[in-house]
């Protein structure tokens, strides 16, 4: 790029958020919300990182796909906000569209008859797991204690105590980026630890899920708590963004880094938690570079020891972790 070009890219860039505004604001729907450098960290399970340039809760499918067509007419970045449950925000914020599925509408939690439930994208996995006990639902349990959406558990897989959230999927309903909906099987989707290849590019609306069997509401509420009590014995209740480190092939990351006694290690307010070595906590006043700089230090002294390249589970939010690690 030149630098008349350089100087000139400014005032580009303003004027395309400006006709994207233009376009969407008078065409939302009452319900939905549209703000401009609204702040992230509040929205997030750590509590750290700057504003989105600008932010946006659709109310209706109608909504997202105007978000997303304009967007990408007005050649701007889209990026998905769940619950804030498994990522960071970098201190500067997030240059692009942010959306989250956080209306009500996005909220359902439907029985079928043949047995299948419907779950909306932006239904907290707590209150899925609560539903499904309720109507006699087994299978969902191990959902309870991770502190997302339905959406963010089928673009990450989100797993925990021996489940995975793909276990439970029959097919899932997303919108590309272009706007256009499909509906895809499980088979049809390639899925893997920690990852859901067609929603890199597309955001889901829901599934379609399968419980496993029909059951006592007070047998599931048992199992259900034997997880709580596992969960707290096991990790830490401080602000956090679950683990920081994928386990390598063969290993626990979080064993590999508590050999290497960093527990309790520190940048700022960032903290491997004494608890469990493959989480952050923030013990107050953290910010994203805290964070980051402790990443790189865990990373640098496991390579150094152990010869294994720690990959994040996390996401860093509007920013790849291979630009500033």
């Amino acid at each position: 790029m030149s630098a008349a070009a350089k100087i000139m890219e400014p005032d580009r860039r303003a004027g395309r958020w400006s006709g994207f505004l233009a376009a969407v604001r008078s065409a939302l729907t009452t319900g939905s919300r549209l703000t401009e450098n609204e702040m992230l960290g509040p929205k997030t399970t750590m509590r750290v990182g700057g504003p989105a340039r600008v932010y946006a809760e659709p109310a209706t499918a109608e909504d997202l796909r105007l978000l997303l067509v304009e967007a990408a007419r007005c050649g701007l970045r889209v990026f998905f906000l769940g619950r804030g449950s498994n990522l960071i925000i970098p201190d500067e914020g997030v240059d692009g569209l942010v959306l989250s599925l956080a209306h009500e509408s996005w909220q359902k939690f439907e029985p079928r008859p043949d047995g299948r439930v419907w779950a909306g994208a932006g239904l907290r996995l707590k209150n899925l797991c609560g539903l499904a006990t309720k109507a006699g639902l087994k299978g969902f349990e191990f959902l309870e204690g991770i502190p997302g959406s339905v959406g963010g558990a089928l673009r990450m897989n989100a797993g925990a105590m021996g489940g995975w959230m793909f276990d439970v999927v029959e097919e899932v309903h997303l919108m590309s980026l272009a706007g256009e909906t499909r509906t895809l099987k499980k088979g049809e989707m390639h899925v893997d630890y920690r990852h859901c290849a067609e929603l890199h590019e597309a955001i889901a609306l829901g599934a379609l899920l399968r419980p496993a069997a029909s059951a006592a509401s007070a047998d599931i509420r048992r199992q259900i708590d034997v997880y709580q009590k596992k969960r707290v014995e096991s990790q830490p209740r401080e602000p956090s963004a679950g683990c920081i480190f994928k386990n390598p092939p063969g290993a626990s990351a979080g064993r590999l880094i508590d050999e290497l006694g960093l527990k309790g290690e520190r940048v700022g307010d960032a903290e491997v938690s004494p608890v469990h070595a493959n989480f952050i906590v923030n013990r107050g006043h953290a910010t994203g570079a805290d964070i980051i700089a402790l990443v790189r230090r865990i990373r640098a002294r496991v390579k150094s020891a152990k010869g294994i390249d720690l990959e994040p589970e996390v996401l860093l939010f509007g920013r790849e972790w291979r630009d500033v690690l």
